[in-house]
Formats: structure tokens, C-alpha cells, sequence
């Protein structure tokens, strides 16, 4: 007779669950303890899928907006014949969800939960968004919710034009400026290779030496030889100077001579195809960097970007190098004056810099990394090994101080020895410990060799330590990766119905008869909706 009560006063959702009966006074059948208020001792049983947890109510009430920590929330789930609560989901992830509640809002991610059913999970007993958001934030994901999370601008035209240039997968224009820009990136690169082929590469003499004066002889005609097939006119400072067979001779080396013509080399480059194909590349650059700029919406947040950072160093080389030309231009005006040997020095200077800063250009490679997943995968495995990276540059520091020491002492009482010095040893060092072997330097004595395998077989000792922790924080950010891209393609079904309304039936309702209400009286199951989590589709899959 008790049971039949119980499941008539659940058919009309008036049934309480064990803590309430406890609240009341009354004496609930499998609930443990009695007498005492519902925080002090009171247990009770949660069925996962066929897996049974007990714990204290008054663990699950440190969150009562959660749905285990609300008896009005949980109590739907109830069941009465078993004196439960019976939720048909993931048992591995309760694991979790009850050591939320245990360890005072602590959520960790079981290691053989997918991410996105244990997220299904969290919303399941509502957590709340305060613990979704910081779980997500742990766990890496990206802000959930699609665009409007993004750090837009306020004013809708610069809102799409934001869109347009920083993020490819908004739109199907997004997505063709990310492939020009891709384009336009490897024209670049591969013109900035090709312009070093020997066929492409003009005379760097004629160029760097402001002229080359000789006073005839041997020494002259060499000269005239290696120079055969430079074409460069040249005009005498001193009108003394005679020219007989391209041999230069005069009363002095204070003659100078300057190349005829400056200006026509000047402008010979400023009409040379790969500066006009690298002139296109720069203005895309530039007008894409000056349009992110303009339309973003935080300008110290501009700067702060390691990608705007990359993008301003792809482009000041080339204005370097257009100022230097331009000035250049103008010292070989006719009207120019200055002196031969420091103009000249200057000139050479000047050309060492420049060499500098055009090898900034490659950096430009690192422009792809907006577009291509797998260099940002790289790049964040970096950024969180740098504790392990220099701990590697700290042993190798170490191995080059010992055994280039070691091995030029050994070899210290051999005439041939390739070590003269300690640090010139420090380049064998380096390669040997890092197993290169060049072998362009090699101890020749046995005390010599004997370091030389020490040194070898420690190399490969202090590289392969660190070595597996990077590998580990690679994989754990591709397959982070990996599972944000599957999130939103599984929907789950919620469990346990609010237990039908059966007012209208008159009576307490037996066992066979609760089971076997109309399915037209039963409500359906509700379904949670299909959540598709933002996510950057890059152009460069890995």
C-alpha cells in the first residue's frame, strides 16, 4: 500500500525526494540517518546509467543553482521503487561532475572523455557559465557562441570589414582575400629566392667600387682581366689621367674615377622586374595592414599581436632598401661632392646593412602562419616548451664549455691538431653533441678520439631528455585542435521526463498501471539543440 501511494503522489509531481521527506519529518524508506537536518549526514544514491554513487546532500548543496545541488531541479529524476535518482548518461564524466561538488568547484576533464560529451555533460547538470567558460578556458577552446564573442568593432562598416580581412571563414569573400593574400605571399617569397640565381644577379663591382684606378703593369692588366665583360663606364676625376687599353695610368693613386652614368643604374633598378613584382607585394601588404589597422577594434591590442608584428617586419625592408637606392641616386648627381675613400666606405657600409635588412624578408614566411593551422600548432608548442628549449640550450652550453676544453688540451702536444684554441674548438663541440659531424675538424690523437665519443654519446643523452616533453605538448595541442573541429557533431538526448501530468486520473495508480500510461499522456523526450562551436577553417589543413 505504501508503494502504490508513493507512485500515485509521483504520477501527480508531488513526490519529494528523501532529503525533503527528511526536512519533514517523516521517515522515507532507504534513506540514511534520521532525525537530523538534510546538510548534517544525509545520503543519497545516484544511478548513472547502472552506475551507483552515494554522497551527502550537503555536498551537492555548496552549488544549489546546479541541477544535483536543487531539489527542485533533481527531483524529476527520482525513482521512487529504487529510492534513486536515475540520470541515463555517461558514467566515465560523473567521475568528474561529483568531484566538482566534492572539491568545492574544481572541474577536470577525465582523460578518456571526449571533449565534446564531456561539455554535453556540463551543460546536463548545469554547472552554470561561469564553470563552462573556465573549463573551456583550461582545456584551450575557443569562445563559444560564434562571432558576436569576437572582439569586434563597434561601427558595422568597420565590423565587416574587420570580418573580411581577420577572419577567413566569416564569409565567402573572407575566405577569397585569404587566398589572395596567400598568393600574394608566395609570389613573394618565391621572387625573393629567385632574385639570388647568378643569371639574375648584377655585378656587385660595379656597384660597391666607386672605380678602380691602377698605374699600369702586371698588376693593371690583371686587373683589366678580371674585369672583362664588366661593361661600366667610367669618368676621370683628373684630367691628367690617361686611358690606353682600359689600363688606367696617371701621376698618382689619388685619381678617382666614378661610374658614368650613376643615374641609369639607379634607375636600371627601379625598372628591374622583381623589384616591380616585389613593389605589387608590398602594396598588398601595406594595404592590408593599414585596412586591419584602421577597422580594428583595439589599437594596443593591434600591436600586442604577434602576427601585426610579423606583418610590420615583412614590410620595412623593402622601404629601406627604396630609401638607400634613392639616396644613392642623388650622391652620383654630377653636382654631388664628398670625398673617394669615405664615400666609399659609406657605400660599403651601407651595402652591409642593407644585406641585413634584406634578409629580414624571409621572416615574410611567417605570414602563411595566419591562414595555416599547423605553423600556429608549431608555434604554441614552442611558446609552451620554452622552459624545456632553454634547459636543451643550458645542457648543450654546458657540453661545448667541457669537451671543446677537453679536446684541445688532448691535442694540445700534436703539430697537425685542427684545435687552436678552446674556442675554436667550440664549433666541433657543437656539432659532434648535436651527432651533425661536418668532419672539417677532427682530434687526430687517441686521447683527442676518446673525447670526441664521449662528447658524441653526450649529445645524444642531453637532446633526447627534453625532447619527449615536446612532443608531448605538440600532440596535446594538435589533438586539442583535432577536437574542437568534432565538437557540434554529436547531439545528445536528455534523460529523466518530469513525470507526467495525470491529474485527470482519478485514484492512486498501481505498479502496472503507472507503467503503462498512453504514449499520447507521456510528453516527448526533450533533445538538447545541435551547438556548433566557432571555429577558424584555415586554408592550410595539417
Amino acid at each position: 500500500m505504501r508503494e502504490e501511494t508513493t507512485l500515485a503522489l509521483a504520477a501527480r509531481g508531488e513526490v519529494r525526494g528523501p532529503e525533503e521527506e527528511q526536512q519533514g519529518g517523516g521517515d522515507f524508506p532507504g534513506s540514511a540517518g534520521g532525525g537530523g537536518g538534510c546538510c548534517s549526514s544525509e545520503r543519497l544514491v545516484i544511478n548513472i546509467s547502472g552506475l551507483r554513487f552515494e554522497t551527502q546532500l550537503r555536498t551537492l548543496s555548496l552549488f544549489p543553482d546546479t541541477l544535483l545541488g536543487d531539489p527542485g531541479r533533481r527531483v524529476r529524476f527520482f525513482d521512487p521503487l529504487r529510492n534513486e535518482y536515475f540520470f541515463d548518461r555517461n558514467r566515465p564524466s560523473f567521475d568528474a561532475i561529483l568531484y566538482y561538488y566534492q572539491s568545492g568547484g574544481r572541474l577536470r576533464r577525465p582523460v578518456n572523455v571526449p571533449l565534446d560529451i564531456f561539455l554535453e555533460e556540463i551543460r546536463f547538470y548545469q554547472l552554470g557559465e561561469e564553470a563552462l567558460e573556465a573549463f573551456r578556458e583550461d582545456e584551450g577552446c575557443l569562445p563559444e557562441g560564434g562571432e558576436h564573442q569576437k572582439p569586434l568593432p563597434s561601427q558595422p562598416f568597420k565590423r565587416q570589414v574587420w570580418l573580411l580581412f581577420e577572419y577567413p571563414e566569416s564569409s565567402g569573400p573572407a575566405r577569397g582575400i585569404a587566398i589572395v593574400s596567400v598568393l600574394v605571399i608566395l609570389i613573394s617569397i618565391v621572387i625573393f629566392c629567385l632574385e639570388t640565381l647568378p643569371q639574375f644577379r648584377p655585378d656587385p663591382r660595379s656597384r660597391s667600387d666607386g672605380g678602380r684606378v691602377s698605374s699600369g703593369g702586371p698588376a693593371s692588366r690583371g686587373s683589366q682581366e678580371e674585369d672583362e665583360g664588366d661593361h661600366s663606364v667610367y669618368k676621370l676625376l683628373n684630367p691628367s689621367v690617361i686611358v690606353q687599353g682600359g689600363v688606367v695610368s696617371g701621376p698618382g693613386p689619388s685619381n678617382q674615377l666614378i661610374p658614368l652614368g650613376g643615374p641609369t643604374e639607379s634607375a636600371s633598378f627601379f625598372t628591374d622586374p622583381f623589384f616591380l613584382v616585389e613593389t605589387l607585394c608590398i602594396v598588398w601588404f601595406t594595404f592590408e595592414l593599414l585596412v586591419r589597422f584602421s577597422a580594428c577594434p583595439s589599437k594596443p591590442a593591434f600591436f600586442r599581436n604577434i602576427m601585426n608584428i610579423i606583418d610590420l617586419v615583412a614590410i620595412f625592408p623593402y622601404f629601406i632598401t627604396l630609401g638607400t637606392e634613392l639616396v644613392q641616386q642623388q650622391e652620383q648627381q654630377p653636382g654631388s661632392t664628398g670625398g673617394g675613400s669615405s664615400q666609399n666606405g659609406q657605400q660599403a657600409m651601407s651595402l652591409a646593412i642593407l644585406r641585413v635588412i634584406r634578409l629580414v624578408r624571409v621572416f615574410r614566411i611567417f605570414k602563411l602562419s595566419r591562414h595555416s593551422k599547423g605553423l600556429q600548432i608549431l608555434g604554441k608548442t614552442l611558446q609552451a616548451s620554452m622552459r624545456e628549449l632553454g634547459l636543451l640550450i643550458f645542457f648543450l652550453f654546458i657540453g661545448v664549455i667541457l669537451f671543446s676544453s677537453a679536446v684541445y688540451f688532448a691535442e694540445a702536444d700534436d703539430d697537425d691538431s685542427l684545435f687552436s684554441s678552446i674556442p675554436d674548438a667550440f664549433w666541433w663541440a657543437v656539432v659532434t653533441m648535436t651527432t651533425v659531424g661536418y668532419g672539417d675538424m677532427y682530434p687526430m690523437t687517441v686521447g683527442g678520439k676518446i673525447v670526441g665519443s664521449l662528447c658524441a654519446i653526450a649529445g645524444v643523452l642531453t637532446i633526447a631528455l627534453p625532447v619527449p616533453v615536446i612532443v608531448s605538448n605538440f600532440n596535446y595541442f594538435y589533438h586539442r585542435e583535432t577536437e574542437q573541429e568534432e565538437q557540434g557533431q554529436y547531439t545528445h538526448v536528455t534523460c529523466g521526463q518530469p513525470v507526467p501530468d495525470l491529474k485527470g486520473v482519478g485514484g492512486g495508480l498501481g505498479k502496472p498501471d503507472f507503467s503503462e500510461v498512453a504514449p499520447e499522456r507521456r510528453p516527448s523526450y526533450l533533445s538538447t539543440p545541435h551547438r556548433a562551436y566557432a571555429e577558424k577553417r584555415m586554408l592550410t589543413e595539417v
